[in-house]
């Protein structure tokens, strides 16, 4: 919240300017609004509050905004959550899990050592007590904020839900609305969220705490007049939502601006690494004291995920993800080794043992529509000739697809070597030869960005597969391509991503003109922390009464 009398900006799309003694301009730290100073903490770097007048660059209202016809309280119900089951003997919850309290373990594969109850009772809580605050809310006709992730419900969508959701409750003054993170599928998809499972239970968080999309009825409370929403990791809703597009007002997102907002709507759009990334800037923007030690936990963890444990080779790493991965530990220096929670994490997220081929494409899903058609992409966990020989593989696509409505599928596959240096593939499958040679020659002839593609042997010919040149260019940039191949608006056929984003961070390696788009000595962090302590020391510091 904005103090009174001072107006928050309303978009973060640019560096912003601080004037520091004498008048001076001076930069704000790779435009988060965090200032550097020097300390002796480990990483040598300190985050300090803004001036007055801007301590939260959210500038989040959670007024309900203009009235608007209310149905009675009686017609919105909260669902409740299941009962809690018995964990699967693999898990650390089951027959070999560690006794409670403060002790630490040591997850399976991975060797992530991580605190365990003691030091999550202030996160845990707060998410217990949502349900019940939300009934509260409905119940006596008051306002609803609600935190919302997209709608693939990944690792970034959930933990920058549950983190900002959570620094807000905290910070608003007075907390007139019910804050409320909610995690953008049904409960029942959860456990396809392998790597998200993991890391809440790791931090002692039962899936009984977390509200889902189909335990809230969104639309009668935006009907009613108590909803506004906060939109984090994605920026455009869905059709199915599109009514819900008034309510919004805040979007933290890390991928190339789509579409605008009303002036009124705070939009934080950076190309950074992670989303988690924007949301610790947020809350080290706030007072001292908000972050403990869960929360921070579980940032962390997620910003080493999205960007491959910070390595420049993997084209997703900015040095803002690495300023706030360097920010966390300092604040809580027992924080677990990068390797260690990194692979944990990817050894959770690519654990497809078990999972039929519908579970395998629900675990990782997102659609794209345009002229009656409905495309769906879905990223897969797994060599991409292992999956096409999988047993009754046509039937189950067939199935999956009729089931859905969906005309053309593609399967996206990413993995990692030793260097972190990514391997990409990708196959489409439509039982129309027509539409589905459309979206190949679409892929194939893309500019921006090239893919590279060379076909691959396919054992099906309503299956079309190739290996990926690009590396570098994940999902969220083959997106717009299919989505102009459909009609479905502008794609890449409006021009470079430069020309529809903001302007890009330094060294970002989301831009394709980025000098990590191209082959680069690897670049050391500490190096960078370093690089941005001596810049900050040069700086004179703000002045303490301004």
């Amino acid at each position: 919240m904005a103090e009174p009398g001072h107006e928050p900006p309303s978009h973060s799309r640019r560096f912003t300017l601080r004037r520091g003694k004498a008048g001076r301009e001076r930069p704000a730290a790779y435009g988060s609004g965090l200032h550097l100073r020097p300390t002796s903490s480990a990483c040598g770097l300190r985050a300090r509050p803004t001036p007055a007048g801007r301590a939260y660059a959210c500038g989040l209202h959670l007024g309900p905004g203009p009235k608007r016809p209310r149905t009675g309280p009686e017609e919105l119900r909260v669902s409740p959550p299941p009962r809690s089951r018995p964990a699967s003997p693999g898990s650390l919850r089951g027959a070999d899990a560690p006794p409670s309290g403060p002790s630490r373990s040591v997850a399976r594969g991975g060797g992530l050592r991580l605190g365990r109850a003691v030091v999550a009772a202030v996160m845990e809580r707060f998410l217990e007590g949502r349900r019940a605050a939300l009934q509260e809310h409905i119940q006596h006709h008051r306002e609803v904020h609600v935190v919302m992730g997209n709608e693939a419900c990944d690792l970034d969508s959930t933990v920058s839900a549950l983190a900002l959701a959570y620094f807000l409750a905290k910070t608003s003054v007075p907390p007139k609305a019910a804050v409320i993170p909610l995690l953008n599928i049904p409960r029942a998809d959860f456990a396809l969220r392998t790597e998200t499972t993991f890391l809440l239970r790791e931090h002692n968080i039962p899936d009984s705490s977390l509200i889902f999309r189909d335990e809230i009825d969104l639309v009668g409370l935006h009907k009613a007049g108590l909803l506004s929403l906060t939109l984090v990791d994605h920026h455009v809703l869905p059709s199915v939502d599109s009514a819900l597009e008034e309510a919004v007002v805040d979007v933290l997102d890390h991928r190339p601006l789509e579409r605008e907002w009303a002036p009124s709507c705070q939009l934080t759009v950076e190309l950074v690494g992670s989303c988690a990334t924007l949301v610790t800037e947020r809350i080290a923007q706030g007072p001292p004291g908000v972050l403990d030690r869960t929360t921070a936990a579980l940032l962390h963890g997620t910003i080493l995920l999205d960007s491959v444990n910070l390595s420049p080779a993997a084209g997703k790493v900015t040095p803002r993800d690495v300023l706030c991965v360097s920010l966390l530990e300092s604040r809580f220096p027992e924080l677990p080794p990068h390797d260690s929670i990194y692979k944990a994490l990817q050894a959770a997220k690519f654990d497809v043992s078990g999972l039929t081929t519908e579970q395998m494409l629900r675990k990782d899903l997102k659609t794209v529509s345009g002229d009656e058609q409905v495309l769906a992409i879905s990223g897969i966990y797994m060599d991409i000739e292992l999956f096409l020989r999988r047993p009754g593989l046509l039937q189950d696509l067939e199935t999956f697809c009729q089931a859905r409505g969906y005309s053309v599928l593609v399967a996206m596959t990413v993995s990692f070597n030793e260097c972190y240096e990514p391997k990409r593939q990708l196959a489409v499958y439509s039982q129309n030869e027509a539409l589905r040679s459309m979206v190949c020659r679409a892929l194939e002839e893309a500019t921006t960005p090239t893919l590279q593609l060379q076909a691959l042997p396919s054992p099906w010919p309503c299956i079309s597969a190739y290996m990926q040149g690009n590396t570098l260019a994940s999902r969220k940039k083959v997106l717009p391509i299919l989505r102009a191949a459909l009609g479905g608006g502008p794609g890449t056929a409006a021009g470079p991503e430069e020309e529809v984003a903001p302007p890009p961070t330094p060294m970002n390696s989301l831009v394709e003109e980025s000098p990590l788009a191209q082959a680069v000595p690897p670049v050391c962090p500490q190096a960078v922390l370093e690089r941005v302590s001596r810049m900050a020391a040069e700086q004179h510091p703000p002045d303490s009464d301004k």
